[in-house]
């Protein structure tokens, strides 16, 4: 009986040894495990490869239960080797998917950088046109402005011209010059008559009305007297014009007084008619932006 009992026990041991060896040299069976695990875990896979996981699992599945019913390791490693198949199949379907999902990925991202760089040249062209329309608008102003301001001018030159006119005022290569006889200062005097006043209240309207003009008032005499004598006289009875046009409102900064004596005779002075034509004062005018023609200064 004793001896029964330890050849059944050595029996069982072989066989369980036996078992544990076919177990462990089923190589295939770990590595089928393992590729089934890896497909599981992958997010993906319960979307785009749940087919190809079914399939793997249920062919480890029938690998572990054949290795526990004791088939053959061939039919084991079978089983295993289409599990992993399997898994494998599943691991290259994800593969193209993530593949197809950079492709259009980088499509999306393409359309956009695209769509972007056609709505930045849209702001720009729109920018461009909004400027262009701007430009013209001011440029018209400007133009506008400027033709504006050019009537005011012409209507403002034609008044002054109108006003000299009625001075009785001549244009001359030096400008508008008005000429003031010595009418209107006694015999050897500096001293304006009261004859004088209503020109004198012309003329100073006339700069009121022109802010920016000027005046260059010029005192002659004929050729009796010394040259100093002359010289005085002539410049005394200009500074009189001045002095009267300043007590009238006018900035001695818009006058300018000389005396020429008498350098630059009109008229001979062999004759009282032409002595008494000498004897003058001229009122040399600037034109409206207080410019005097070049050769005023030269005289």
């Amino acid at each position: 009986m004793t001896k029964k009992l330890l050849a059944a026990g050595s029996a069982s041991l072989l066989l369980a040894v036996g078992c544990a060896t076919t177990a462990k040299n089923v190589y295939e069976l770990g590595q089928a495990s393992s590729a089934v695990a890896r497909l599981a875990y992958d997010p993906l896979a319960s979307q785009s490869a749940s087919r190809e996981l079914q399939k793997a699992r249920e062919a480890l599945k029938r690998a572990e239960q054949a290795l526990v019913a004791k088939k053959s390791r061939e039919e084991v490693v079978h089983l295993a080797t289409l599990a992993i198949r399997q898994a494998e199949i599943g691991t290259a379907r994800l593969a193209e998917v993530r593949a197809r999902q950079q492709i259009a990925d980088g499509e999306a991202e393409r359309n956009a950088v695209l769509l972007e760089a056609r709505e930045r040249e849209a702001r720009l062209a729109s920018s461009q046109a909004a400027a262009s329309e701007l430009a013209a608008d001011v440029s018209q102003q400007a133009a506008l402005l400027a033709e504006r301001r050019a009537q005011s001018s012409r209507r403002q030159l034609e008044q002054s011209q109108r006003e000299l006119a009625a001075l009785q005022a001549k244009q001359t290569k030096r400008g508008m010059v008005l000429t003031l006889g010595d009418v209107l200062f006694d015999t050897d005097q500096a001293e304006l008559k009261p004859g004088a006043a209503p020109t004198l209240d012309r003329l100073a309207q006339f700069l009121r009305d022109n802010d920016d003009a000027r005046v260059l008032i010029e005192g002659y005499t004929d050729s009796r007297g010394t040259d100093d004598y002359n010289n005085d006289l002539s410049r005394r009875r200009a500074a009189a014009v001045a002095a009267a046009l300043e007590t009238r409102g006018i900035s001695d900064n818009r006058v300018n007084v000389t005396g020429r004596g008498e350098t630059l005779p009109v008229a001979s002075n062999e004759t009282p008619a032409g002595r008494q034509r000498n004897r003058r004062v001229e009122i040399v005018f600037s034109d409206l932006s207080g410019n005097f023609v070049n050769d005023v200064a030269q005289r």
